[in-house]
C-alpha cells in the first residue's frame, strides 16, 4: 500500500502549533483536525506509558485480559458512533465499518482474552542430553510497543495489535496515519471511558516525522503497516537501534482459477475480493489468472455482478464507498490509463467519476498481459485485471512471478488439488475458494514473504512475539561440587568426552 508520508529519521520534527485537517473523502467537507506532535511530545507519551506499564506487567495475564475486555464492552456500546466516524473519515461503507473493522476487533480481543493465559504460560523444554537439568521459556512483556498504522483499516489493524500487546503486558503508543487520525483518537476515548489506566495506551498524531520520533523514543518494539518503500526505512531505523520490528507491507494477491472452479462462487468471490473497501485492502484480489476454457463465461458473470454494485457515500445504502486518499486515486487512474494504452480493455469503469468526492468506479480489465504495471505493481484500488492463461501451471508460474507475497487465492472444485496448489504459491497465506477473510481469523498467523514483510501478527506466535522470551535453566537433582567440564582441565576429561562421542554418535 502507498504511504502518505515517509518516515524521515534524519529530519527534526516540527515544534510549532501546526495542525492536520481531516476531510470526508466522499463529500470533501472538513470533519476535524489533529495536532502535529513533535519529538518531545512523543517522548513524553512514551515515558508516561512506560511508568504505567510497570504496574500493568506485574498483574497476571488473566487479570490483564479481564481488564482489556472492558474496552470491548465500551466498543459494543458505542459501535454506531465508531461506525459513523469510520464512514466519514475513511470513506468505507457502513457494512464494511461494522463487518471489517468493529466486529473483527471484538472477536480478536475475545479470542485472546480467553486464551492468553494458556498461550503465555511458561513452556518447558525437554532436554535430550543434560537430563540432570531442566529448561523453561517464560514470556515476559517487552515494555512499550510503538504502532505505526495505515489509513485503509484505521481501526481494525492498529486496535487488534494494540489489544494483543496490552494483554501481553505491554503499554502501547499508537501513531495513526495522518489521513485517518480521528478514529485513533476515538479509540483512546473508548479506552479512557472504560476506566482503564489512561497512560497505558497513548495516541500521538502527526506525519512521518512523528513516526520517526516514535522509533527514536526508546520503545521496545515497533509494529508497522504500510508500503514496502516506507517499511524498508522503518526497518532500517529499527535495525540501527536494534529494536524488534514487525512489518506488514504491500500485497499483489493473485487468484489462480482452475478450469473446474465453481463459476458462480468464483465470480462473486473475485468481485468482492477486488472491490471491497474500494480495493484498498492489502490482500485484495489484484490479479486473476483464468484458463481459456472458462475465461469468457467467468468474465461475463464478473461483469454482470460488477454492474450491479452501487457506489456512493458510505452512509447511504451502497456497496462501494469512496477512496480514502487523493494520491491513491491518482495512482489507480494512472495505472488503468496505462493498461488501456497497452491493450487492455475496461469492461466496466475505467475512468474516475466526475463530481464531488474521491470515487473510482469498480473496474474490470481484460486482455491484460503479465508485463503490464497494472498486473505487476500494487494498485490498491477498485480494479480487477484478468489475464487469460493456457493452463494452471502457467497461472502458478505467473502467480509466483512477483516481488510481493502477502496473500493469494485458489479456486477449484477439488479441495485436495486446491491445497496442493496453495502450498506451492509463494505467499504468507493462501485461501482456497474464499477471499480476504483470513485477516479476521485471529488464531491464524498473518504476514508476508518476499517484500511483503517480516514477522506475523495474530495467532499464538503473534501474541508470544509481543514478549521477550526468557529461557531459565534450573538444576533438578542434587548439586555436586563441580561439573565434569569445569576447571581444572585434564586429559581425563578429554578421554571421557571421546568415549561419550563414540558411544552416542557411532555410525
Amino acid at each position: 500500500m502507498e504511504t502518505p508520508t515517509h518516515i524521515r529519521p534524519d529530519k527534526a520534527p516540527s515544534r510549532g502549533a501546526e495542525r492536520i485537517d481531516v476531510h470526508n473523502p466522499a463529500t470533501g467537507e472538513k470533519i476535524g483536525s489533529v495536532p502535529v506532535e513533535d519529538a518531545r511530545a512523543v517522548a513524553a507519551a512514551v515515558s508516561r506509558a512506560r511508568l504505567a506499564q510497570r504496574e500493568w506487567a506485574a498483574r497476571s495475564v488473566a487479570d490483564r485480559a479481564r481488564e482489556v475486555l472492558k474496552f470491548r464492552s465500551e466498543l459494543v456500546r458505542q459501535a454506531d458512533d465508531v461506525a459513523d466516524l469510520l464512514v466519514r473519515e475513511n470513506g468505507k461503507t457502513r457494512n464494511e465499518a461494522f463487518g471489517m473493522e468493529i466486529f473483527p476487533v471484538c472477536d480478536l480481543v475475545t479470542y485472546f482474552a480467553k486464551r492468553a493465559s494458556k498461550i503465555l504460560a511458561p513452556q518447558p523444554i525437554r532436554l535430550h542430553l543434560m537430563l540432570h537439568r531442566r529448561s523453561v521459556v517464560h514470556y515476559v512483556p517487552r515494555g512499550v510497543v510503538g504502532i505505526i498504522s495505515p489509513w485503509n483499516f484505521p481501526f481494525a489493524i492498529p486496535l487488534g495489535e494494540t489489544l494483543m500487546a496490552l494483554i501481553a503486558g505491554n503499554a502501547v503508543v499508537l501513531k495513526p496515519s495522518e489521513i485517518t487520525p480521528l478514529i485513533a483518537q476515538k479509540a483512546k476515548e473508548l479506552w479512557d471511558r472504560a476506566g482503564l489506566p489512561k497512560d497505558l495506551f497513548q495516541v500521538v498524531t502527526g506525519r512521518g516525522e512523528t513516526g520517526a520520533a516514535l522509533i527514536e523514543s526508546g520503545v521496545n518494539q515497533i509494529i508497522f503497516t504500510g508500503s514496502v518503500a516506507t517499511g524498508k526505512r522503518v526497518a532500517a531505523a529499527c535495525g540501527a537501534k536494534l529494536i524488534p520490528c514487525t512489518m506488514e507491507l504491500g500485497g499483489k494477491a493473485p487468484a489462480v482459477v482452475c478450469d473446474d472452479a465453481p463459476l458462480e462462487r468464483t465470480a462473486r468471490a473475485l468481485v468482492w475480493g477486488a472491490f471491497a473497501n474500494s480495493g484498498q485492502v492489502c490482500v485484495s484480489v489484484e490479479r486473476a489468472y483464468v484458463p481459456q476454457s472458462i475465461h469468457d463465461a467467468l468474465v461475463d458473470r464478473i461483469v454482470a455482478l460488477t454492474l450491479e454494485l452501487r457506489q456512493g457515500d458510505g452512509h447511504d445504502e451502497v456497496d462501494v464507498g469512496a477512496m480514502t486518499w487523493d494520491r491513491q486515486i491518482d495512482t489507480v487512474e494512472r495505472q488503468v490509463d496505462e493498461a488501456i494504452r497497452l491493450g487492455a480493455r475496461a469492461l466496466t469503469g475505467g475512468k474516475r467519476r466526475d463530481g464531488r468526492g474521491r470515487f473510482y468506479p469498480p473496474t474490470v480489465l481484460v486482455d491484460c498481459t503479465p508485463d503490464m504495471p497494472i498486473v505487476r505493481a500494487e494498485t490498491f484500488g477498485p480494479v480487477l485485471p484478468i489475464c487469460k492463461v493456457s493452463s494452471v501451471d502457467e497461472a502458478m508460474r505467473l502467480a509466483n512471478d512477483s516481488h510481493l507475497g502477502l496473500n493469494a487465492y485458489v479456486f477449484t472444485a477439488d479441495r485436495r488439488r486446491g491445497e496442493e496448489l496453495a502450498v506451492r504459491i509463494e505467499a504468507g497465506s493462501v485461501m482456497v475458494n474464499d477471499v480476504l477473510s483470513v485477516y479476521g481469523m485471529p488464531e491464524t498467523p498473518f504476514g508476508g514473504v518476499k517484500e511483503s514483510g517480516l514477522g506475523r501478527v495474530h495467532s499464538d506466535d503473534g501474541l508470544r512475539d509481543l514478549c521477550d522470551k526468557r529461557h531459565v535453566n534450573i538444576d533438578r537433582v542434587g548439586l555436586p561440587k563441580k561439573e565434569l567440564w569445569w576447571y581444572p582441565y585434564s586429559q581425563k576429561t578429554i578421554d571421557l568426552t571421546k568415549r561419550a562421542m563414540r558411544f552416542l554418535y557411532r555410525g
